[in-house]
């Protein structure tokens, strides 16, 4: 049931980094992304994949991984991410990019979650620098990074305590937690 797999689905930000993703797989994730919705049908976003540990380590430093977290400076070395997509929007095709990115990521990360994978969809970015790094055309707007490999955490949703936090936190064990408000607390 899609509700199991969006269960499973959490922003994942520490992974077994020797465990190497195919460009093959990166490239069915990506056809979920061009299979979903888009705003009038524009189809303006673009990706550059990389499941090369080059690459990988030219995009790693130019992200922001948790602003909750902030003695945490994000995965150390061996439990980076083992693929990235980063998602662009051609703004040739359009100058306004709706929601298509959002629904895009979130029909990747589900699918990276039925193959046995996870991530964290990450909108802090040095877009100046991340960039140059990759000699990204001006024509392509960075929106979003997608960091993917198999999780080595494990995340867990709460209920949102009576004092209304919804940070997130590490427990002692590094068990990573995510608090929910209840859904009677989103209906008007």
């Amino acid at each position: 049931m899609i509700k199991d797999l969006i269960l499973k689905n959490r922003s994942f930000r520490r992974f077994h980094q020797d465990t190497t993703i195919k460009l093959e797989a990166l490239r069915e994730l990506l056809d979920l992304a061009r299979l979903s919705p888009s705003a009038a049908n524009l189809q303006p976003l673009k990706y550059i994949i990389s499941c090369d540990t080059k690459k990988n380590e030219s995009i790693f430093p130019h992200l922001k991984w948790a602003g909750y977290l902030k003695d945490w400076p994000g995965p150390v070395e061996g439990e980076k991410p083992s693929a990235y997509i980063i998602i662009l929007c051609d703004i040739q095709i359009s100058k306004t990019i709706d929601c298509d990115h959002g629904i895009a990521a979130h029909s990747i990360m589900l699918g990276a979650r039925e193959k046995g994978l996870g991530g964290c969809i990450i909108a802090s970015i040095d877009h100046n620098s991340l960039r140059k790094s990759l000699n990204i055309e001006e024509r392509y707007e960075i929106l979003l990074v997608l960091a993917l490999g198999k999780p080595k955490e494990d995340v867990v949703l709460d209920e949102v305590r009576s004092d209304g936090k919804i940070k997130y936190w590490r427990d002692s064990e590094g068990t990573h937690h995510v608090p929910k408000r209840s859904l009677d607390d989103l209906i008007l």
